[in-house]
């Protein structure tokens, strides 16, 4: 499938670095003047002088998890948003908490780009499997499918037998949501022997896509392509395929982005290639997001994709920048360990330990305690569940054993 969103994929990279560069300094201009937290982030920055990427790299770095305590300073947005909360449609809450907006543009989170370049177009029947409570997911991909002229169905999370016959009766063609979960419906399906061979194009994300299970869906009929977005950015990257349906290397750079990739904990691009966190400037107006780190780690691919879109190419999503996980879509971090540890004194140190595959992956927070009892033990089940929003069991470890390295997390799973 080489088609493309519009003529912006198949710039000239020149002349795509030439514009954003052009447009750089009345983005930071606005940001200074109506959003108060960049006021005081860039305080006594010339925006006119900030033209280049040597410029760009001059200026400070608001980290991802620099937002909780902005946003407690001033809530709800840390005074990142230069579009008063009266005039955005939504805002969402995710765990830490960190709270983000939503504009009423439409095709606010540019997710139509990332649906279209995975086969979805104007007409298709979707089911939009991303929470829609709280967190932006559902909201994010639901704007690009509509943008796109598709008719979504709400799915949300869970339900698996109803999200079985709902494809099955109204003949949906397109699945959004986690690989884990579209393995589960697939499952389901064939447990229930129901026929959801209409099924034919997924977009997934939020966590790792084995390629085991890709193989396994396409040899089902379904072609399966990822995209890499966050809840305060949107869309950043997504797969893009040949002709013959088969997905290039890495992911392509959404457009009307600055990607910088930098050495972790500081502000300093590394060399092309090098691992590094991801560093985004949006031209977004309403959240004018400048040199934000997302805490996520990946490096530039050299060369363009085959697939005739010439924007930078990345590596995808590998890993964090910090010791915050992903587990089942949902991010776990040292904070929240913190949070558990405090609940319960007893416990004299612990580490939460990630194992398994993604879909399958588990979590076990391993403890150093004053007393080990079947209390305590239920009593961090539950603390574990309530904190995170996820489940994960508890193991006791005589004191002393665990490692005296400064790790709370410790991502055990590997990544091809």
């Amino acid at each position: 499938m080489n088609e493309h969103f519009d003529a912006l994929e198949t710039r000239d990279p020149a002349e795509r670095e030439r514009a954003l560069f052009a447009a750089l300094p009345a983005q930071i201009a606005h940001a200074k003047k109506n959003a108060p937290g960049f006021a005081r982030i860039l305080a006594g920055v010339d925006a006119q002088a900030v033209g280049s990427r040597a410029a760009l790299a001059r200026l400070p770095v608001t980290r991802k998890s620099d937002l909780p305590e902005l946003q407690k300073r001033a809530l709800p947005l840390g005074g990142l948003n230069a579009t008063p909360l009266k005039q955005l449609a939504k805002i969402f809450v995710s765990p830490g908490p960190v709270y983000e907006p939503e504009g009423m543009a439409p095709n606010w989170w540019r997710t139509a780009r990332a649906l279209f370049a995975a086969g979805f177009r104007a007409g298709d029947l979707v089911i939009n499997t991303f929470a829609y409570h709280f967190t932006p997911a559902g909201s994010m991909m639901e704007s690009g499918a509509r943008a796109l002229g598709c008719t979504v169905v709400p799915g949300g999370i869970g339900q698996t037998e109803m999200q079985v016959s709902t494809i099955a009766d109204l003949r949906i063609s397109a699945f959004i949501g986690t690989p884990s979960f579209l393995k589960l419906i697939v499952d389901k399906a064939d447990e229930l022997k129901a026929d959801i061979g209409c099924l034919k194009y997924a977009m997934v994300g939020g966590e790792y896509l084995p390629p085991a299970l890709r193989k396994t869906l396409g040899e089902r009929g379904v072609r399966v392509m990822q995209s890499y977005g966050t809840a305060d950015l949107g869309s950043l990257a997504y797969e893009s395929a040949l002709p013959d349906g088969s997905v290039t290397e890495g992911m392509i750079l959404d457009e009307d982005l600055l990607l910088e990739i930098v050495r972790p904990g500081t502000g300093d691009p590394v060399a092309p290639g090098e691992v590094g966190e991801v560093v985004i400037t949006t031209f977004n107006p309403d959240y004018p997001l400048v040199r934000f780190g997302t805490g996520d780690l990946s490096a530039v691919l050299a060369g363009t994709s085959p697939c005739g879109r010439s924007n930078v190419r990345i590596k995808g999503w590998m890993g964090r920048a910090d010791q915050t996980t992903k587990v089942r879509g949902m991010f776990v971090t040292p904070k929240q360990l913190g949070e558990i540890v405090r609940r319960h004194p007893e416990l004299l140190k612990a580490r939460l330990v990630v194992a398994g595959t993604t879909g399958n992956d588990s979590m076990t927070l391993r403890c150093e305690a004053k007393s080990e009892d079947a209390r305590l033990q239920a009593a961090l089940v539950a603390s574990i569940r309530d904190v995170t929003k996820l489940r994960g069991e508890v193991e006791f470890v005589p004191a002393g054993s665990l490692p005296n390295d400064g790790k709370v997390i410790d991502d055990t799973r590997k990544y091809d």
